[in-house]
């Protein structure tokens, strides 16, 4: 009888990590199993860069909404909110693009698998305030591209401040914050 546990035991062991496998798989792995593996380069995902930064250019947020899956998730630089239907990536883009960004890549890194590719690294946006003046900001970025439907998209978008950048808004913040506070304390010694 012992015997016979032990074996059901096996067998409820074996089975388990089969049925835990199936209930993880990535949500387009039908397409990576269907579809063969799309041949590419790294000249080619780094191609999808500049057009993405084209569509920027365009200022119109659908021409940059398209850019991006139907499923995209972007987590962007100027905003806390994660971004996760093409609603809410355009409504970032609508905003975003009244400062006329302009990337341009600074170091990366490609990796390139089965209908996936990755550009990670660092770049410098140019973005103009409301009086047309010029702005240099830097960021990290990673791009993860998929092909799917005969084009490459953009699956998962994240950017995000240097830190010397957030340092330096800070500090911009806590003198902007203490003049105005000393300007109002002396207000009430005149």
């Amino acid at each position: 009888m012992k015997k016979l546990f032990a074996i059901a035991g096996l067998v409820a062991t074996a089975y388990l990590p089969v049925t835990h496998a199936q209930e993880f798989q990535h949500v387009h792995a039908e397409t990576h199993n269907n579809v063969a593996c799309v041949k590419t380069n790294e000249e080619e995902i780094k191609a999808l860069f500049d057009r993405w930064n084209a569509a920027l250019a365009t200022l119109n947020p659908d021409d940059v909404t398209e850019e991006y899956a139907s499923d995209a998730i972007l987590l962007p630089t100027l905003s806390d909110i994660p971004r996760t239907t093409h609603e809410e990536i355009r409504e970032y883009f609508v905003h975003f693009l009244e400062k006329k960004p302009q990337g341009k890549i600074n170091m990366r890194v490609i990796k390139l698998g089965c209908n996936t590719a990755s550009d990670t690294g660092l770049y410098t946006f140019t973005i103009h305030d409301k009086n047309g003046k010029t702005k240099e900001v830097e960021a990290r970025y990673s791009f993860v591209y998929e092909y799917d439907d005969d084009q490459w998209l953009i699956e998962h978008h994240h950017s995000s401040l240097m830190p010397e950048q957030l340092t330096i808004a800070a500090n911009a913040s806590k003198k902007h914050h203490g003049a105005k506070h000393h300007a109002t304390h002396s207000h009430h010694h005149a």
